[in-house]
């Protein structure tokens, strides 16, 4: 009998789309406003819910995460009011996993309080780096000071946190990068992310790429960088469980498992996606991604979704090796057949599967398919042959 994957989960990501200012790496649905009006909002958020519920009822959840945009410009109250609808529509676990990001802003921090009496019980930190010169370049609106403050109070507050950082800025060598780390390993308890700085097309940071003003580190030193964060952070005990996400066991993020698991999950707010399976199907959702429309819509019609999409098998096959691939614990040969009805070998182009695992790129055996450590640093070319 094929190993089966621990179930996945059944996950609401909740979308704020709003923040003080625009990171100039940011390719996230993010918007700056002046004003904010938190009672519609939250009613906005309340409907969404109930447009979902009505149909996923009888589903548990296992995680909320409220993401963004700077959820942590909530209103507790919103976030209490979200948690009490969906504990009301659904059946939720006394293990339920509720994170919320959070920026390390004085006026943030204040509020970590108050959210973790509504119900957050896991907060996640955009932290981004420790020293004053690389938060300034990466717009971010907190100095160093302040972001090792919000730890060490997020510490205090919450049983479980994470923070994020980011690497391969300009400039940046293997020892600095290795200082900072081992720096914020004073700090990370149970989980870290770690995000090599990337150039997307619509940032700030985009023009000053493609102009030469901006010159990120080539692709030997980032190899290099990727490689010493692996090795520092496997033998301080957290080690990758995902490509960038790192954990003491039982520490890892559940409700990011969902998705890299590829199980079900609602998204409410502008631009959130999900992916239901409703009636043997799996559909792909997504809604509207300007903050003004949404709302309009959800007022109007109960949500602010766009028709949901039926996803064909051999879609979902790629989909679930996509994002299983970048788990080290690799995709379970069962999940595939349980998605698709099909097996590992009529799902992706087999002379290249064999290519790939005689190049210690890919493990692949009678249970499972896993992406070694050199293939999951190297991942999209690995899935671009694998299912070319």
């Amino acid at each position: 009998m094929l190993q089966v994957t621990p179930d996945p989960g059944f996950g609401i990501y909740i979308h704020w789309p709003f923040c003080k200012a625009k990171c100039p790496y940011c390719d996230f649905n993010s918007h700056v406003r002046e004003r904010v009006e938190h009672d519609r909002w939250r009613a906005a958020l309340l409907r969404e819910l109930d447009h979902y519920a009505d149909a996923t009822s009888g589903r548990r959840v296992t995680s909320v995460f409220f993401g963004g945009g700077t959820p942590s410009l909530m209103e507790p109250a919103t976030v209490g009011a979200v948690l009490e609808r969906i504990a009301a529509r659904w059946t939720v676990g006394t293990d339920l996993e509720v994170s919320l990001e959070a920026n390390p802003t004085s006026v943030e921090a204040d509020k970590f309080r108050a959210f973790r009496a509504a119900g957050v019980n896991r907060l996640s930190m955009g932290i981004q780096a420790l020293d004053d010169a690389s938060l300034k370049f990466l717009g971010r609106q907190h100095n160093a000071a302040e972001a090792t403050g919000a730890i060490e109070l997020a510490a205090k507050t919450f049983d479980r946190f994470s923070f994020d950082l980011i690497y391969a800025r300009p400039g940046q060598s293997v020892a600095a990068w290795e200082a900072e780390l081992t720096r914020a390993l004073n700090y990370a308890v149970g989980h870290l992310s770690v995000y090599q700085l990337t150039i997307e097309e619509g940032t700030a940071f985009f023009p000053l790429h493609a102009r030469g003003d901006l010159v990120l580190p080539d692709e030997d030193l980032a190899g290099d960088l990727y490689e010493a964060t692996q090795s520092l952070l496997e033998r301080a005990g957290l080690p990758a469980y995902e490509i960038s996400n790192h954990a003491r066991p039982g520490e890892e993020s559940r409700h990011n498992l969902t998705y890299w698991r590829y199980g079900d999950y609602v998204g409410v707010g502008p631009g959130a996606h999900g992916r239901l399976t409703l009636d043997g199907e799996k559909f792909a959702t997504r809604a509207h991604r300007a903050p003004e429309i949404w709302l309009e819509r959800v007022e109007r019609d109960g949500h602010g979704a766009a028709t949901p999409e039926p996803i064909a098998r051999e879609a979902r096959g790629s989909e679930l090796l996509m994002m299983g691939l970048r788990l080290r614990e690799g995709v379970a040969r069962a999940r595939l057949v349980e998605e698709t009805g099909r097996d590992l070998q009529d799902l992706v182009d087999a002379a290249a599967l064999d290519r790939l695992v005689a190049g210690g790129f890919l493990e692949v055996d009678k249970d499972r398919l896993r992406a070694t450590h050199e293939g999951r640093q190297r991942l999209n070319a690995v899935l671009g042959a694998l299912l070319a």
